[in-house]
């Protein structure tokens, strides 16, 4: 995939350079301090993806993509965490990453980007039950029916069986399918798997506790390999 930086910081240009650099299939065309130059250089170039920052001088990232008018893939680059939800309004951003950036993260986002542009759009017939998502909105197919589920009011998904349950605020919801395909559909700025059963909204954490955590009045286990992200996710004090 061809593709451009978006960041006024140089080092963070530099650092997005060098992860981009680890996987073949990426090609970084051009970097830019400003959105103002990567427009002139889109309005004559075209590219599979751009890497964004969202904090810059005069013009930022979702003024950038609001002038856009057929805005390829964009993974949003940023040290603000508080933006994932409003991020996610937009069709054409496939991750959000926040700074400092792990190699196994960025690996991680490109590879939604070229799932993203690999696959077609996933439809719905008589008989599958499949996720979607839509801005905040996932919606699931239950008895031939989508039903929209929005996502920060999910606090928990189990994996039982072929199934998994889906717990909201206000219902909860068996849906055929698997964890995996569910994650892959959930923001990774509000969610973690803590369990090879379990993904949790981290920010609906009650309580932790040894290898658990408590969100409403469920205990969920965290497996000793996940417990580490899990705490590097936490605003410890």
């Amino acid at each position: 995939m061809n593709c451009i930086i978006i960041d006024d910081e140089a080092t963070a240009r530099m650092i997005i350079t060098q992860l981009c650099s680890k996987l073949p299939s990426l090609n970084v065309l051009e970097e830019f301090p400003n959105a103002m130059q990567a427009i002139k250089y889109l309005n004559q170039n075209e590219v599979d993806l751009i890497f964004l920052d969202i904090h810059m001088p005069d013009f930022t990232g979702f003024d950038f993509i609001e002038t856009l008018k057929n805005p390829p893939k964009i993974i949003l680059t940023t040290s603000d965490p508080n933006f994932a939800i409003q991020a996610f309004e937009y069709d054409c951003i496939v991750d959000y990453l926040v700074k400092p950036i792990t190699q196994e993260r960025f690996d991680k986002a490109i590879q939604k980007a070229e799932s993203k542009q690999n696959k077609p759009s996933e439809t719905v017939s008589k008989g599958e039950k499949v996720e979607a998502t839509s801005g905040n909105d996932l919606y699931v197919n239950i008895d031939r029916r989508l039903i929209k589920i929005d996502i920060p009011s999910i606090y928990l998904v189990e994996a039982k069986g072929d199934y998994i349950q889906v717990k909201t605020e206000d219902k909860n919801y068996t849906v055929h399918s698997t964890l995996k395909k569910i994650a892959d559909k959930l923001p990774d700025s509000l969610f973690l798997k803590v369990h090879r059963s379990y993904i949790i909204n981290v920010q609906k954490i009650i309580d932790i506790e040894d290898n658990s955590v408590l969100i409403k009045k469920d205990v969920i286990p965290v497996s000793r390999s996940n417990r580490p992200e899990l705490m590097k996710r936490l605003n410890l004090l």
